[in-house]
């Protein structure tokens, strides 16, 4: 234990920053100089429940819980010491989806998840009625989609929010979002930094059309900008999240931000012409806005950095999850020839022979979609591998072939942003587990968007990290200072960046393996209306 890290916690010169993600939920404690001090995490996974995906709230606390629980054990084994309160917390959580309460703060449905893609009639309605893209994920197309389905619930509905939300509200008593999780729910007025209140208005409109009196601006939460204070932890929100009491009522938490807004932070970039991928279950890229788009994409979404300014995301909900899957049948067959490897090694060895694979992937093809995905038009997914008798089969470009899969549709959406909007890109960070064996999606991305791709040792810890930065600027930032120049100086000042530049030969590669992707597309759309999601019976 270091001097500056026992004083950093002992005096609760710390801040806590917790994410739950798609897959597992992350504590991180960092001091005043911004690196983690602990981590602790616990893993989750969704359920597929009535052709929905879900999480029950009982997952949600027990997930914490543990998770915080974890990060008190990194404590007392790096430090010595026991955790004994922290200066300021965060809460942040995957984006979008339907969390509907009653007036008595029931929930009234089970949580629909981002990955949901039942909302189609609601995004179309809503996309030609309000002159931008509301893509499936939205929270105000699955209220739509509940409206237009005639669902009972929606006339008990009472507040609407999102996961992190839900966790803040809980923990804090306060109904307010981060903007940048807030523009995941509605559209948000650039000039105002609040929601729309013209598309307010029409929503109102379509929803008595359909047969339900909402009002929604009173159904939605709050909006705060990052710095902003957005309450502070109750005895009820401590007892929540901490059990054993280490977490003392009273301590600040800052608003509530979505998983894009702390990779954004994560990776510095929140300013114009700067963009970050994050990768995991889905895989996105945001990318710092100029100016507005000409014209709307249903490839593109407009949300906000968590200090409110414009963004163009493209959002995919297959990323590195079916690649896993892969990875984790080669370590099995590992296991029956009696070798034993770890995950990382088996993932490093995997990712590594990829590098000799053909440059564009010698005829084979992949598709990893677990779900549906919008930008290419499919409601479900099926995860296929198709080659051509004569197509070069080997390790290396197997592997190769399943890393350009899970970044292909990202691709679609980045053409329309770059080529059709001509929007430009001075650097783009990556983080994730995708980008964790040095060297090789990350030169992978770097072709597939034809720009330079850093990685930093600074997101090493993810969105949970920050947040952690998050809640650590609304404790303490200098009166009028901006969250850019608060991570220029305090956070990122001589941040180890590797950036690689796009190889001439992987760009070309990447192309030709695009053009076959784009044209057997037919192929995934088959498998969906052929084979069901049921379990296949003789």
């Amino acid at each position: 234990m270091t001097t500056d890290a026992g004083t950093a916690i002992t005096g609760g010169h710390t801040a806590l920053g917790i994410e739950l993600g798609s897959t597992r939920i992350k504590a991180v404690l960092i001091g005043p100089d911004s690196v983690p001090l602990a981590v602790g995490s616990s893993d989750w996974e969704n359920q597929f429940v009535d052709r929905l995906w879900t999480y029950s709230l009982d997952a949600v606390w027990a997930g914490v819980r543990q998770s915080v629980a974890a990060l008190a054990d990194d404590v007392r084994r790096r430090h010595g010491m026991e955790l004994a309160g922290v200066g300021a917390l965060g809460v942040s959580a995957m984006m979008h989806g339907y969390l509907a309460f009653d007036a008595a703060g029931e929930l009234l449905t089970p949580f629909r998840t981002w990955r949901n893609t039942n909302t189609g009639r609601a995004t179309e309605r809503l996309s030609a009625e309000f002159g931008v893209n509301i893509p499936h994920r939205w929270s105000v197309a699955h209220l739509y989609q509940a409206v237009l389905d005639g669902e009972e619930h929606v006339g008990r509905l009472d507040h609407l929010t999102t996961l992190a939300g839900y966790v803040h509200w809980q923990l804090t008593g306060e109904k307010v979002l981060g903007i940048g999780d807030a523009s995941g729910m509605f559209p948000i007025d650039d000039a105002t930094r609040g929601y729309d209140s013209t598309m307010l208005a029409r929503f109102d409109e379509l929803a008595a059309e359909a047969g339900a009196d909402l009002g929604l601006a009173r159904l939605l939460p709050a909006i705060a900008v990052a710095g902003e204070p957005a309450g502070t932890l109750t005895d009820a929100g401590a007892a929540l999240l901490d059990p054993a009491g280490r977490l003392r009522p009273g301590i600040p938490v800052c608003p509530p931000e979505g998983d894009a807004g702390t990779g954004m932070v994560a990776t510095n970039s929140i300013a114009p012409r700067t963009g970050n991928v994050s990768a995991g279950t889905s895989i996105f890229a945001m990318v710092v806005l100029e100016k507005q788009l000409a014209r709307a994409h249903r490839e593109l979404d407009l949300v906000t950095t968590p200090a409110g300014d414009p963004v163009a995301m493209v959002h995919c909900n297959n990323g590195a999850s079916e690649l896993e899957a892969w990875v984790g049948l080669f370590a099995e067959f590992a296991r029956a020839m009696g070798v034993e490897a770890d995950v990382p090694t088996v993932f490093g060895t995997l990712f590594t022979a990829a590098l000799g694979g053909a440059d564009d992937c010698g005829g084979l093809l992949a598709y990893n979609y677990l779900s549906g995905e919008p930008i290419t038009d499919l409601e479900e997914g099926r995860p296929l591998f198709v080659r051509s008798p004569d197509s070069r089969f080997d390790l290396g470009t197997f592997m190769r072939t399943h890393l350009f899969a899970s970044l292909a549709t990202l691709r679609i959406g980045m053409d329309v942003l770059q080529r059709s909007e001509g929007v430009r890109l001075d650097r783009m960070f990556a983080h994730g587990g995708l980008f964790k064996t040095a060297g090789v999606a990350q030169r992978f991305l770097a072709a597939a968007i034809d720009t330079p791709v850093s990685v930093g040792d600074v997101a090493g810890e993810g969105g949970a990290w920050g947040m952690a930065v998050l809640a650590a600027f609304a404790a303490g930032r200098a009166p009028e200072q901006t969250l850019a120049d608060y991570l220029d100086t305090v956070v990122f000042p001589g941040a180890a960046l590797e950036t690689a530049d796009p190889d001439p030969a992987d760009v070309a590669g990447f192309d030709r393996f695009m053009q076959r992707y784009v044209a057997a597309l037919p192929v995934e759309r088959a498998a969906v209306d052929h084979i069901g999601n049921e379990e296949l019976t003789p």
